[in-house]
């Protein structure tokens, strides 16, 4: 029986990209699992936009790469794929965020190839757009999105055989949205079986984590402006992840008008598995200050770790963490926030039954257990 062919569409395919870590490791695993996967996406970097090769192999994925025209924001492209889709012919497709061109794209080849008695199927990926608001949106922008929410997305919702909700919190958004309710299924990002199987890589340190991206949304000042309230003033904080310069800059200018840079550690991007496990098995507490989130994966990988771990109290931490695996506190405060940093850095016996039930609470998030429910839908 010749193997599916399957092809998964997304903006990016290099760089620091939640979406392009969920489609990485999801065309590996279907890779290990026999299928041909491809994946097309613009010929940008995130984070950096540097210009790509065309073509790559990555693992048994085969990468093509397009040119495409920035329409603003981020991710919000124009770029075109028809042809090589049509000539891939595939049995499967796979496209992710909601909003997008190449959504729209996707939707229109799907209908040609079953004009042509393809039986192709058609699935969306949404990641969570909801609720960033007015966070990282202009005014033109949220106008935009309030009228495609009206007027365009009920429509093209319905044109999906499934819609892949990667939290519990979105599912509401996307049945307002004009998605069928019968179509959606919860399948979260998944992390790699590395993080449950490898012991302890390096000693603890005293120091608070934040791993993810230096970005706006991300609220990374609320944890500097913690810095002075914490209690142990030899605590330090390390910050690692892919910068956003302007918001970077901001950072910096932050902590020396607050006289802590001796406190404050700033390192690379990490993307190496082994390297990103040892650098959050070297912190006693992890934090995620995050204002907006569509599924953390840094927080759930920190939690496979057994790390203490304190969250925003917006919509989609919330989904993870509770009072019986971690510290959840008040967005934008930076005085909550260090009172539970003071609170995670206690010896206590509730600390130590707090990592036990983070580590048990996403063993539902490891990548075999994702993709099975994958390819349930095959």
């Amino acid at each position: 029986m010749p193997k599916l062919k399957i092809l998964e569409i997304c903006p990016y395919s290099s760089g620091g990209c939640g979406v392009w870590a969920r489609v990485k490791q999801e065309s590996l695993e279907l890779v290990k699992r026999g299928y041909e996967v491809r994946v097309f996406s613009s010929y940008f970097e995130k984070g950096s936009d540097r210009i790509l090769p065309e073509n790559e192999s990555l693992n048994g994925i085969s990468i093509l790469r397009f040119p495409a025209k920035k329409l603003g924001g981020e991710s919000f492209m124009n770029w075109d794929f028809e042809k090589e889709a049509l000539d891939y012919s595939p049995d499967i497709i796979i496209t992710h965020n909601y909003r997008h061109t190449h959504t729209h794209l996707s939707i229109k080849i799907s209908k040609k190839l079953r004009q042509r008695g393809k039986k192709v199927k058609l699935f969306l990926v949404t990641h969570a757009p909801f609720v960033e608001g007015n966070i990282t949106r202009s005014k033109l922008a949220t106008i935009i999105v309030k009228f495609y929410d009206r007027f365009i997305g009920p429509m093209s919702l319905k044109k999906f055989d499934k819609i892949l909700a990667i939290s519990h919190w979105e599912i509401p958004y996307l049945i307002k949205a004009g998605a069928p309710k019968e179509n959606i299924v919860y399948i979260p990002n998944g992390i790699p079986m590395e993080f449950f199987n490898l012991k302890q890589q390096t000693r603890e340190e005293n120091k608070i984590l934040f791993f993810s991206r230096i970005s706006p949304k991300k609220k990374v000042e609320t944890l500097i402006a913690a810095v002075p309230f914490i209690k142990d003033k030899k605590i330090k904080i390390e910050i690692v992840g892919p910068r956003e310069e302007e918001y970077f800059n901001k950072i910096k200018s932050m902590i020396n008008e607050l006289h802590i840079s001796d406190r404050i550690l700033i390192s690379e991007p990490i993307y190496d598995i082994k390297e990103k496990i040892k650098k959050i098995d070297s912190a006693r507490v992890f934090v995620l200050p995050s204002r907006v989130e569509g599924m953390p994966q840094a927080l759930i990988e920190a939690m496979s770790r057994g790390k203490i771990v304190i969250g925003s109290s917006s919509i989609a931490i919330r989904d993870l963490i509770n009072d019986n695996n971690g510290y959840l506190f008040e967005f934008d405060n930076p005085r909550s926030l260090a009172e539970k940093i003071d609170s995670a850095l206690e010896d206590s016996i509730k600390n130590n039954e707090l990592k036990k039930q983070a580590k048990l609470s996403v063993q539902q998030f490891a990548w075999d257990r994702v993709i099975e429910k994958i390819e349930s839908l095959f």
